[in-house]
């Protein structure tokens, strides 16, 4: 390999693409394509940058399978970074046994990190902690180990382990300064900003407070009873109820959380469970129906009572109720959390990451974008949608995956 080929690559490894350009920009071939797509994608300039890979791509020769094996991951880099989560994964895992096969352990590792984000962006936390321990950090470069540290913080944040994943971000940081690449350092200090940001709101006793991720973990570790609106669960520390696909049931049960000790009257029930704004005999019998089905869903963490104005929930096992809310009041919550990471997604990735249908995405963001919260940008199959994050809120709670016993 010649030597500006090899300045280039070392200028893109030190996260300084407009050194790489300085010495590829004129030269069309296949290595030099290869180093300018790298150097595209690192400016943003996403589209170009895959062109000049897949043209780098094609003029590698059949001896050449590295190459294009580099190739093939830098491209699936791209696709990761523009939210294109319908790149076929298989390519990425082909790319990778050939890396693995000719000895490359370092981009092999590079390829694992990017199906283990992958795999986080769609809530697969199983699927990513079993792929993630297949490697071995100690021997790679800083930059690597700071990757393969991000992931193991990015997975223990939506598992909920906060003491893992500030142990694992304050190894990325030391990695990442190591490397000197600014763009991994400002990475790192963003996926810190999670730990010390608000991440829902608790609400016990007629009173509403913030709480971080840290305060999370340890309120689904106390031994009260939670209504947990972040996943549509009922907890205590023996037993998890999944209401998630039946939302009366839910919305009745954290009418009830929230005005534990006391009771809730029966209109206010009817209003917020089934928004009915003029109680009628249909309403009423409605109710007793939907709280019968209540009784029998909770029967194994609490009890719901009649009193002589309404309804109160009453514990098994633990001391006290309390609801965890999101910190955000929003109807397309889980939306608005995947486009907060300042990303451009388009609706099918967000249906893929969400798990939801196309249309019911679609109908969100004409929702968001009718409140101001989205903008659009592009027309046809190329519109993307984006947000700023809310200030001061973190998300992880909102994005798909379990929690602890789910």
């Amino acid at each position: 390999m010649d030597s500006l080929i090899t300045a280039a690559g070392r200028a893109l490894a030190a996260g300084d693409p407009l050194g790489a350009l300085k010495r590829v920009a004129l030269r069309d071939d296949p290595p030099a394509l290869a180093l300018r797509g790298i150097a595209m994608a690192q400016l943003g300039d996403f589209v170009r940058a895959k062109a000049l890979l897949q043209s780098a791509a094609r003029a590698f020769g059949p001896r050449e399978a590295v190459a294009r094996a580099r190739c093939i991951v830098a491209e699936a880099e791209i696709a990761l970074v523009s939210r294109d989560l319908g790149w076929p994964a298989k390519a990425l895992d082909a790319a990778r046994a050939t890396l693995e096969k000719h000895g490359d352990w370092v981009n092999a590792a590079h390829a694992r990190h990017l199906e283990v984000r992958r795999l986080l962006l769609i809530g697969r936390l199983d699927e990513a902690e079993r792929a993630l321990a297949k490697l071995d950090p100690a021997p790679f470069p800083p930059a690597s180990r700071a990757a393969y540290e991000l992931a193991v913080a990015g997975i223990a944040m939506r598992r909920l382990r906060t003491k893992v994943a500030h142990a694992a971000l304050a190894r990325a940081e030391r990695a990442a300064r190591q490397a000197g690449i600014p763009a991994l350092i400002a990475e790192v200090e963003s996926a810190s900003l999670v730990l010390n940001t608000p991440a829902a709101r608790l609400i016990a006793r007629g009173a509403e407070r913030l709480l971080l991720l840290a305060d999370v973990e340890a309120l689904l570790a106390s031994k009260a009873l939670v209504v947990d609106a972040c996943r549509y669960v009922v907890r205590d520390t023996r037993t998890v109820v999944s209401l998630a696909r039946r939302p009366v049931l839910f919305a009745l049960a954290s009418v009830l959380g929230e005005a534990w000790p006391g009771d809730v009257p029966r209109g206010t029930l009817l209003a917020r469970a089934f928004r009915a704004k003029h109680a009628d005999e249909s309403h009423r019998a409605r109710l007793r129906v939907e709280v019968g089905r209540l009784r029998r869903a909770l029967r194994a963490v609490a009890s719901v009572s009649a009193t002589k104005e309404g309804f109160a929930l009453t514990p098994h096992h633990a001391r006290e109720v309390v609801v965890l809310a999101r910190p955000v009041d929003e109807q397309h919550a889980a939306v608005l959390a995947l486009l907060a990471d300042g990303e451009s997604w388009s609706s099918s990735a967000l249906a893929i990451a969400l798990g939801a249908s196309a249309r019911t995405v679609q109908r969100a963001l004409e929702q968001l974008v009718e409140a101001g919260k989205v903008q659009p940008f592009g027309r046809a199959r190329a519109r993307r949608w984006m947000t700023p994050p809310v200030p001061g809120f973190t998300t992880t709670l909102l994005l798909p995956g379990p929690l602890p016993s789910d």
